[in-house]
């Protein structure tokens, strides 16, 4: 598979748990007082919980964990922006999609240089620096779950649809939709240049 770009996710810390209900990409969980709640499921489950299984999950979760859960308000979600767009200058990112959520981030980055997990990493560690210098939280907080998904995109089409996604994404949620100046529309990529002709 030739990849062209990558759906990169990832969540805020302490809301996507190893043992979360719904399952998770962890098949251990290595804090014993989070442990004592549920098995880890490696994977979606078949089975949905519902909502309010997995609102009661977190809500015993929250004291057993070592840090605060942050859940971004809408102003926060500029700061965090910010912090994105420094790494995109910086690392010479192309994005074509962003939805900054209260607890979760969605982004399409061209096929670069960085693997996906490097990327996701760059992006952590610049926006927790951001974050932490606001007072907000104290400087040792995550601010996020270490690593994420990467999802490879291998096809002008599922760049397309990626994109259409990540930008309902807050829609669907009942928020505004997004519009960041570090995005640029998708371009076709790499097919965007015709052959030169003699």
């Amino acid at each position: 598979m030739s990849v062209i770009a990558h759906h990169l996710i990832w969540t805020n810390y302490g809301t996507w748990l190893p043992n979360d209900p719904r399952g998770s990409g962890s098949q251990m969980v290595y804090t014993q007082a989070l442990g004592e709640l549920a098995e880890p499921h490696f994977g979606r489950r078949e089975k949905q919980p519902s909502r309010q299984a997995v609102r009661e999950f977190y809500k015993a979760a929250a004291p057993r964990l070592q840090y605060p859960v942050i859940r971004f308000s809408p102003t926060q979600f500029d700061e965090i922006a910010a912090a994105f767009a420094e790494t995109i200058k910086k690392h010479q990112y192309t994005c074509y999609a962003c939805a900054i959520m209260p607890d979760h981030v969605h982004l399409v980055i061209r096929k670069h240089r960085h693997k996906g997990e490097a990327i996701i990493e760059h992006f952590q560690d610049d926006s927790r620096l951001q974050f932490s210098s606001l007072g907000v939280v104290s400087t040792d907080h995550p601010i996020w779950t270490k690593g994420g998904w990467d999802r490879f995109l291998d096809s002008p089409t599922a760049v397309r649809r990626r994109v259409q996604y990540v930008e309902n994404n807050p829609v669907k949620d009942g928020l505004p939709r997004q519009t960041w100046p570090f995005v640029v529309p998708y371009d076709n990529w790499p097919f965007h240049k015709s052959p030169n002709r003699s």
